[in-house]
This record gives C-alpha cells, sequence and structure tokens, in this order.
C-alpha cells in the first residue's frame, strides 16, 4: 500500500497577476503539536512537519507573497505600488516545493513586505510576525526573535486601537492577552501589566477561562520580578 506523503500540490492563482500556480501544503493529520508555548508558538512533537512553513504562497512569476488571510481586493493606486516595489525588481524564485526554515522566513518576509504595501490589516501583519519570531525561536535566534516580537506587539496595537480584529476569530480577551505577554517577552513590564489586568477585568464576562488564568498567571510572574528588583 503506498504511503500518502505529507506535503501536497495546492493549485493557486496569483491575486497580482492572475497566473496559476502550485505550492505545496502539508497535510493537517502529520502536524503534531505536543504543547503551545505562553504566546500560543507551537511546540510540536517529535518527527512532526512543521505547520508554520507553508503558510505563505509565493507567486513564482511576479514575486507576490500572501496567505489565505489576505484580501483578494486591491485598493485604487496598491496594484501599481506593488508591480514597481515588488514584481519588476522579481528574481523568478520557485518557493512552491519543500522549504526549509530559513525559506518559509523569507517567505514571511515577503508577504509582510506586501502586506504592507497592500494595506492589510494589522492583525494579519501581526500573525506573520509572530510566525517569523516563532521560527527564529525554534533555531535558537533570540535577536531576530525579539525583532519581530516587537514588529508583533506594534501591529497587535495597531490592531487593538483600531478594531480591525473584529472580524476575524482573534477575540478581544486574546488580543489583549498577546499584547501583555508580547511585551513581557519584550522587557515592557508597566505595558505588559496594563494590558494583562484588562484581560483579567473580563473574567467575569468571557468564556475563555484558560487565556483568563493564563494572563493571571504572567501578572504574578511580573510581580515577583518586580519585588526581587532592590530599589536604589
Amino acid at each position: 500500500m503506498e504511503q500518502i506523503p505529507p506535503l501536497y500540490e495546492h493549485k493557486q492563482t496569483c491575486h497580482m497577476c492572475r497566473t496559476p500556480f502550485t505550492t505545496y501544503k502539508i497535510r493537517s493529520k502529520f502536524i503534531k503539536v505536543e504543547k503551545y508555548d505562553t504566546d500560543f508558538c507551537p511546540i510540536y512533537k517529535p518527527g512532526s512537519e512543521n505547520g508554520l512553513l507553508y503558510h505563505i504562497f509565493v507567486c513564482p512569476h511576479c514575486g507576490y507573497s500572501y496567505s489565505e488571510d489576505f484580501s483578494p481586493f486591491f485598493a485604487p493606486g496598491v496594484k501599481e505600488k506593488i508591480q514597481s516595489n515588488i514584481c519588476d525588481r522579481w528574481v523568478p524564485h520557485n518557493f512552491g516545493k519543500e522549504r526549509t526554515a530559513t525559506e518559509a522566513i523569507k517567505t514571511l518576509k515577503l508577504a509582510f513586505y506586501t502586506g504592507s504595501l497592500k494595506k492589510e490589516k494589522h492583525i494579519i501583519l501581526a500573525g506573520i510576525s509572530m510566525r517569523m519570531a516563532w521560527l527564529y525561536r525554534m533555531n535558537l535566534n533570540t535577536e531576530q526573535e525579539n525583532r519581530f516580537l516587537s514588529a508583533a506587539l506594534h501591529e497587535y496595537k495597531e490592531s487593538y486601537s483600531t478594531g480591525d480584529f473584529s472580524s476575524t476569530s482573534m477575540s478581544e480577551t486574546r488580543l489583549l492577552y498577546l499584547l501583555g505577554e508580547i511585551a513581557y517577552r519584550c522587557g515592557k513590564l508597566e505595558e505588559a501589566t496594563m494590558f494583562l489586568s484588562k484581560v483579567i477585568e473580563k473574567q467575569k464576562y468571557t468564556m475563555e477561562t484558560g487565556i483568563i488564568e493564563m494572563a493571571k498567571d504572567r501578572w504574578l510572574t511580573i510581580r515577583e520580578t518586580r519585588n526581587k528588583v532592590p530599589s536604589v
């Protein structure tokens, strides 16, 4: 009996140039998560495929890079901006086959740049930044992990202030928790405390009890950290 491979060819039509292309995706049964880190970074079981590697589609013809979360619509003038900044400078490259973590990071960077030019929602750009941070964490590159955690924090703040997360699966409670957790990881303890306190205030009005408990745990960690710091 022939064994089913973890990767399969997925057909796409580029939103930008309308050219069909194929790219790999992972069959979900080959993605086995053991647990999640406190910022929801997946920690995979030994032998599992890395579900972060194939999040982005890159058109090999024009370089337009996007995820399933991107809108297929373009505001007036946006296509021209993408054409001059990406497509006209694109050196043909095919990311549609098996990817390494380094190649996956390249696709995420391309998608972040594309999404920024296209004015995609901040919540989408934040998610791309988080995936880059997670991949760098898996590669033990703390400097680059922190760089993209900071980028994610900025985009999540913009999403919260503009409310552009409201039409997605991201709840306000989860977003506030992420803001607190990422701020903590970035060393911004006062900011982290502010956001985590907002989460805890919602405990009577939300069914997301797991996130409330995570917020309380992190809030206590920050308080203990501050108590250990000697006063001057």
